[in-house]
């Protein structure tokens, strides 16, 4: 994986700005640490960071190729997991190339087929490509958002790159979040709507378009979205089909040049991905290493409930035994959490998941001493339905996010001269606009077009906000992450099932579960879900509870413009015991609303940012 950074300026000579390109790519060295690379010319200046995955040699960046008297500049960011089948077929095209990188192949895609390339790839990705003879740059992202790509606009510019901390590294952009911005975070957050970058100005490419940008100024497209057709394959037929596409996409992401893992919870899906890459090293004369998460003594405190029936620990070594792994468990330190806080937001650049971030940031680090590529489990319970609210009736019909129906409770935490903001009109908004690209077929049945409402609101909201949190926790890291799940195949195919399938024999992921059968031990696939572990340790309440505290007494706290400092002082003083409802997702609760608390904080003081209110 990679970090981009990019300048077009259509009407002035930039080729000498150095500086602010090197500062901008800067910025991106973590995703980028074994190589540099720019290019300059009079309208079109590139950084590129390369973490070498693939190819060492051969596939640096910025790649320049020349065709037909044109010239083509690349920086690129992702993996394509076709690439032998797209060489293959360039080279009967005529085509030649002088690597074996996915960067070449990418590059000579797009030479050949245009915009239309997208419609050939299999893969992670976000990249630009500069045609030097036209003036125009052609940017795009993969279908559902697992790389990252935001970009700004000035009166003469567009400015891109892989985070947002690229874009505020150039002198152009500024740190500022008007009511719009501010509205989207308290009412959203940690969410965003697609293409939002909640800063002023800075938007990000949607997953699944591509961009052109030229003198006719900027223009966003679609190129792939969610087909509704009518299933017709039966239980065994489909739970076979899963299978085979499954573990197609496992095995195409377990090619590396360098040392892969898997993440291994002992839960469903980070069971199947390891179990199959497990088989696939062990044909190749290797053992797989694979790794779990727990907290310094969490066991001692955790108590079962709706969200969290039970506990990872034990699971994981039951499966690294059954497979045969190189397993370890990463356990954190709760003080070692509660600090990483601060380090989450620098790789966010947004307040997120408190230490759902934090904690995931710490265990990327530990994987990457050993580590360049790891295989994770994301995405396999938004297209199964893997979360409590796909079965309960009044998250079926509550008419907002069943993820975050905290809005009373957000507005409670807000400084009186905020009480304006219109939080639920933003979430209505966000809502019905979502709701009104549904795909869904006229045979439906009322219930079947409520279920695939309730699943293309976690492909677009949900899902994306988890890939969000893992590519920048990761990549802050310098680790890769790859999510078999999130293949489109699998996506689209798993979208028009029917949902008595995907809940075969009335389990979530009940079909998912069959589909298994053969490759996870019984006890596994009968295992209820549960989600990412988090701490339940009083020793990390304390510990954002102490600094909650001394943030609220402190005057020149950037927070405490945005808050009911009262209200606020009361719930840090109970350890957020008095906040029981997820302030986001299942996980939420409590202590992670103080760290969110926390995290708000810290980004509005190291960011700078400035508040303009209408």
């Amino acid at each position: 994986m990679c970090g981009i950074a990019g300048w077009i300026n259509l009407k002035e000579n930039i080729s000498t700005e150095c500086a602010v390109i090197n500062k901008m790519a800067d910025t991106l060295n973590k995703r980028g640490p074994d190589q540099s690379g720019s290019y300059y010319s009079e309208h079109a200046v590139f950084g590129h960071k390369r973490l070498v995955v693939i190819d060492p040699q051969g596939g640096s960046q910025p790649m320049v190729r020349t065709f037909n008297g044109k010239k083509y500049v690349i920086v690129y960011n992702g993996e394509l997991y076709n690439t032998e089948e797209l060489r293959k077929e360039l080279l009967q095209k005529g085509f030649r190339f002088q690597a074996y990188s996915d960067t070449e192949v990418l590059l000579l895609s797009y030479i050949y087929w245009g915009e239309e390339c997208l419609k050939y790839l299999n893969g992670i990705f976000a990249f630009a490509i500069w045609n030097e003879t036209e003036e125009s740059l052609f940017m795009a992202r993969d279908p559902l958002g697992v790389k990252p790509l935001f970009y700004t606009t000035t009166a003469n510019s567009l400015i891109f790159g892989s985070e947002i901390k690229a874009l505020l590294a150039h002198p152009q952009v500024k740190t500022v979040i008007t009511e719009e911005g501010l509205t989207e975070l308290l009412s959203l957050g940690p969410a965003r709507s697609l293409g939002s970058g909640i800063f002023a100005n800075i938007r990000e490419i949607p997953p699944a378009y591509w961009a052109v940008y030229n003198s006719h100024g900027l223009q966003l497209h679609q190129y792939w979205q969610l087909n509704c057709y009518e299933h017709k394959e039966d239980l065994g037929t489909t739970a076979e089909h899963i299978r085979y596409l499954l573990v197609d996409a496992i095995e195409r992401q377990l090619v590396s040049d360098v040392p892969l893992c898997t993440f291994l919870s002992g839960g469903l899906d980070s069971s199947a991905i390891s179990a199959v890459a497990a088989a696939k090293f062990k044909e190749q004369g290797k053992v797989l290493s694979t790794y779990s998460l727990e907290y310094e003594d969490n066991q001692a405190y955790y108590q079962p409930n709706e969200f969290e029936p039970t506990s990872d620990a034990e699971w994981a070594w039951v499966m690294a035994r059954s497979i045969g792994s190189n397993h370890q468990s990463v356990v954190l330190n709760n003080y070692d959490v509660a600090a990483a806080l601060e380090a989450a937001v620098r790789a966010h650049d947004l307040p997120g998941m408190a230490d759902i971030d934090s904690s995931l940031y710490l265990f990327c680090r530990e994987i990457r001493k050993k580590n360049t590529v790891s295989v994770s489990g994301e995405c396999a319970d938004e297209i199964f339905g893997g979360y409590p609210w796909y079965r309960r009736s009044e998250d079926l019909n509550c008419n907002t996010f069943p993820w975050s129906k905290s809005i009373n409770e957000r507005k409670q935490l807000l400084h009186k001269s905020l009480q304006k903001i219109d939080l639920e009109g933003c979430v209505q908004e966000q809502y019905a606009k979502t709701l009104a690209q549904v795909p869904v077929l006229p045979s439906d049945s009322p219930q079947e077009q409520q279920m695939k409402k309730l699943f293309y609101l976690n492909l677009k909201w949900f899902m994306i906000t988890l890939l969000n949190r893992k590519d920048r926790m990761s990549m802050a890291n310098s680790l890769e992450v790859r999510v078999p799940f999130a293949d489109y195949r699998l996506v689209e195919y798993a979208f028009n099932l029917p949902s008595e399938l995907k809940f075969h024999g009335g389990r979530e992921k009940g079909l998912l579960r069959l589909a298994l059968q053969g490759i996870l031990p019984p006890e596994i696939i009968t295992r209820k879900k549960s989600p990412y572990p988090k701490t339940h340790h009083p020793k990390y309440t304390e510990a954002v509870q102490k600094r909650l505290l001394q943030i609220l007494a402190n005057p020149s706290s950037p927070i405490l413009e945005l808050i009911d400092k009262e209200y606020v002082t009361k719930l840090a003083e109970t350890g957020g015991a008095v906040y029981s409802k997820p302030w986001y997702g299942q996980l939420m609760r409590g202590p992670q609303l103080l760290a969110y608390l926390i995290q708000l904080n810290f980004w509005l003081e190291e960011y700078n940012v400035t508040i303009k209110l209408t």
